[in-house]
């Protein structure tokens, strides 16, 4: 992945303006239907919400609640799909529930909603089912929650995946199948043409140059910068949501529990050796630039979790944190919660094409609505490639026999289990790229923080290959040590060298991009 700016001077078929996974999904499947595609991000990839998710690919349990079974339908049916197409990028993830004597959902209402959850997803595999589990056998599955008053609980399938990444894979495969894609590249104006959108202007970020981008058919894909123009603000509702990064838990399972105080669900998920704790839900009226956790957001969360423990969360546990903003259709829900989560595609007059609302799970299947639109447009008959095909990194060979093989090759070049195993999700059929840099420099098969599973290597080929333009964007969104480690400025500074013969720093730069990292 090469970063191009002149190569915007072309004209396209389509230009995407956004680079989070609507965008990513919608310019690679353009490009796999054979359209000249432009897509273009102001920040770096996945820079907001696609990378502040709770790195789920789920059905969204609590939406039975809400009636939303079409939606949950949806929503199973992708990610049913995507752990069959992409094992290396999406992967089972199961999830404890448990039930207390006082909890608000008993045992024959949970197991009523868990039963229509798996009919709603097709009767999966028995791996995927919900089963109970008395109180004794829970305790054993989760052994630091409370059982004071435990009564048992369930489990169930649902998956997980790196959302950066995802993001970051598909606009490889965009990129693999003739797509313009520069990141850094913020839209300055929509152009237009006898009253249409003809293109757009496009500025240069790092060099402060701009250009014009021709294309016959845009869309935006922006989110929340969709929601602050004016007319943006009558179709859409934001909703800040936050996640804490906390130690790890004696457990590889999630966990889906509710609030004392107001009966919302958040999880305890297990992410690359931490815990990831959230999410916050309230509506955003704030600035789009700078979204915050505010120590208030903190304080919920961790006295939420707490309750469930028997050895609470404090302030001094709280590793990392992020923020991000969803962006859903304005309804008039008392609460964002109450909220519908689908997604629907909105025409303007001069026939830009928007993208509002949606979810991280159901991305590949609203882009599919997106292209087919501007294929209709522009006359073009080809039907959606992404449905069932195959992912830019995935393995070309068995993938449990590919696994087992790849793993045992990394752990002969010194590269412990744990950081093969990540590799493996992290990288997929890429991954021979790292085990041959570290075949060639035995010491960058060390780790980079002994408590997180991220060897050298890796780093060093995100720098290379990965279309990294800022120090953060590698320990952010490539490798995402900024919130799963607490680094000091020294530690920053030397991973700033480590990459920067790869990205051409000199001392002022590294000096530069380690101060925006630490402040």
């Amino acid at each position: 992945m090469k970063r191009d700016f002149s190569a915007l001077r072309g004209e396209f078929d389509l230009l995407v303006c956004g680079g989070g996974i609507y965008g990513a999904w919608t310019a690679y499947d353009a490009a796999l239907r054979g359209l000249r595609v432009a897509l273009v991000e102001q920040g770096d990839w996945a820079g907001a919400t696609s990378s502040a998710s709770s790195k789920l690919i789920h059905g969204g349990l609590r939406y039975l609640e809400t009636y939303d079974f079409r939606l949950v339908r949806k929503a199973l049916k992708e990610r049913s799909l995507l752990l069959q197409a992409a094992p290396h990028r999406v992967w089972p993830l199961r999830f404890g529930v448990p039930v207390y004597a006082d909890s608000r959902n008993g045992t024959l209402l949970l197991k009523a909603g868990l039963t229509l959850y798996d009919m709603l997803a097709g009767f999966p595999d028995e791996p995927m089912r919900h089963r109970y589990h008395g109180k004794q056998e829970f305790s054993a599955h989760f052994p630091f929650l409370d059982d004071a008053t435990l009564k048992g609980g369930f489990t169930y399938g649902d998956a997980q995946t790196d959302d950066a990444r995802l993001v970051l894979e598909l606009v490889a495969g965009a990129m693999a199948h003739g797509a313009v894609c520069v990141n850094y590249a913020r839209l300055v104006a929509w152009n237009e043409e006898r009253a249409q959108v003809c293109g757009a202007t496009v500025l240069d970020v790092e060099s402060g140059i701009t250009t014009q981008v021709r294309a016959s058919q845009c869309v935006s894909t922006a989110g929340q910068w969709t929601a602050a123009t004016e007319q943006g603000r009558s179709w859409c509702r934001l909703s800040k949501g936050i996640h804490l990064v906390l130690p790890a838990l004696p457990t590889n399972e999630a966990i889906l529990l509710t609030t004392k105080e107001d009966g919302r669900v958040f999880f305890v998920i297990p992410w690359y050796g931490r815990t990831l704790l959230g999410t916050t839900d309230t509506d955003y009226r704030g600035d789009i630039e700078h979204v915050m956790v505010e120590e208030a957001d903190v304080e919920y969360l961790l006295a939420a979790a707490s309750r469930y423990l028997k050895t609470a969360w404090t302030r001094a546990d709280v590793i990392g944190s992020y923020a991000g903003l969803r962006v859903m259709k304005r309804s008039d829900a008392a609460h964002p919660s109450d909220a519908s989560r689908d997604w629907e595609l909105k025409a303007a007059a001069n026939g830009l094409l928007y993208a509002i609302g949606g979810k991280l799970t159901s991305a590949r299947e609203d882009a599919t609505v997106i292209v087919d639109t501007v294929c209709a447009r522009l006359g073009v008959a080809a039907g959606c490639a992404t449905r069932g095909g195959g992912f830019p990194w995935e393995p070309l060979q068995d993938f449990a026999a590919w696994s087992a093989d790849a793993v045992a090759t990394a752990q002969r070049f010194g590269i412990d289990a744990e950081c093969a195993g990540w590799l493996l999700h992290r990288h997929g059929a890429r991954v021979d790229q790292v085990l041959r840099m570290v075949e060639e420099t035995p010491q960058l098969a060390a780790r980079i923080v002994p408590a997180l599973p991220f060897v050298y290597a890796d780093l060093l080929l995100c720098a290379r290959d990965e279309m990294a333009v800022h120090l953060s964007d590698l320990l952010r969104r490539r490798m995402p040590l900024l919130i799963l480690a607490r680094l000091d400025a020294r530690a920053v500074r030397h991973l700033a060298e480590l990459v920067a013969p790869v990205l051409g720093w000199d001392e002022a730069r590294i000096v530069q991009e380690t101060g925006a990292c630490c402040a």
